[in-house]
């Protein structure tokens, strides 16, 4: 059961600090320059840093291999240095501690981070993808049938990761509460091992840890997230850096707007791109690439008040202690014309 909340910041994150021995350093030196900007586009006429730190979870993370940042922004004088991570969790907790200044999380770890009093603002919404890449899953031959089978069970996720969201609502759909199960938190790479080996009654996860074991061992799903998990993720940023750096940000969210819309029509060379770093084969590849949706959204209210509503069912059923104000984590309106590209989806 998770632990009291008195220790939910030293919990939350204590299992991975070493994912955060980097060595990184924030460099805050002021370097000026100026690009050529299509009209209508905010000029850049300064940086107050000349290294951005960019955390990522997958090896297959398109905008890492593509090098899309690097080729804007070292020409300006701005070097991307990159810091992979377990899960989104760990990724805010290295983004609270100054580490990363910008990098995706699913909808879930921003509210946990939020709750645990990190200064973090979100500043581009993901498009969604089908639902299908995350899901319940147990393996073939399990007695569970269904979610309402969980009722007594241990259940293995990543606390404060979009999965602990698509228990909870799966649960709730079939009359359970989070307090009917054993829920016990654990990274995903670590948790693999363990499913693909029987030690689990079930596992809430997502691809390509998801799609693998599928693959490996027949999982069955229980219950995926379509119609659950309808944010599509987050861009997160430390408060101090996108205040900061509204520009650098602009240009930032820009080339991974593009990548991502080059991504979702060229499903194949991407597939060809991520599968050598992923070390998975290509048919698998390709159904976790289907699975799953490339290019951003503005920050708007319909998301965002979407956003409370996960957090408020958190606090309903007891994972957080009190009531989360999504508005504290959101710039202003002129600091997100800012630093929202005009080419990325308004919706």
């Amino acid at each position: 059961m998770i632990a009291s909340f008195k220790n939910l910041r030293v919990n939350y994150f204590k299992q991975l600090s070493y994912f955060l021995l980097h060595g990184l350093l924030t460099v805050s030196t002021l370097t000026s320059c100026t690009i050529e900007t299509p009209k209508n586009e905010i000029k850049v006429t300064g940086f107050k840093t000349k290294l951005v730190h960019m955390g990522y979870q997958s090896p297959g993370d398109i905008v890492k291999l593509k090098g899309v940042l690097e080729k804007r922004l070292q020409p300006l004088g701005v070097s991307v240095e990159w810091s992979q991570f377990a899960a989104g969790p760990q990724l805010m907790e290295a983004m609270d501690l100054g580490k990363v200044d910008v990098g995706a999380v699913g909808e879930t770890p921003p509210i946990f981070a939020q709750a645990a009093g990190a200064s973090l603002v979100y500043i581009a919404s993901g498009k969604p993808g089908t639902g299908q890449g995350s899901g319940i899953i147990v393996t073939p031959n399990s007695p569970i049938r269904s979610v309402a089978d969980l009722k007594g069970k241990k259940v293995v996720f990543q606390k404060g990761s979009a999965s602990h969201y698509l228990l909870i609502k799966a649960l709730e759909e079939v009359g359970l509460k989070y307090s009917d199960i054993q829920a016990l938190s654990m990274p995903p790479s670590e948790a693999q091992a363990a499913f693909i080996q029987g030690k689990l009654d079930a596992w809430v996860t997502w691809d390509p840890y998801m799609a693998l074991a599928q693959k490996t061992v027949n999982a069955r799903v229980l219950r995926d997230a379509k119609g659950i998990a309808t944010q599509g993720g987050f861009y997160m940023a430390s408060r101090n850096f996108a205040s900061e750096n509204p520009e650098l940000v602009r240009l930032v969210l820009e080339e991974i707007d593009k990548i991502g819309k080059w991504a979702d029509d060229n499903t194949q060379e991407v597939t060809k791109i991520v599968a050598p770093a992923l070390k998975i084969d290509e048919p698998t590849l390709e159904v976790i690439i289907k699975r799953r949706a490339y290019g951003l959204r503005a920050i708007n209210s319909k998301t965002m008040d979407n956003q409370q509503k996960i957090a408020d069912l958190f606090t309903r059923e007891k994972v957080i202690p009190k009531r989360i104000n999504i508005q504290e984590a959101m710039l202003t309106p002129q600091q997100y014309a800012a630093i929202t590209p005009k080419t990325i989806s308004q919706r």
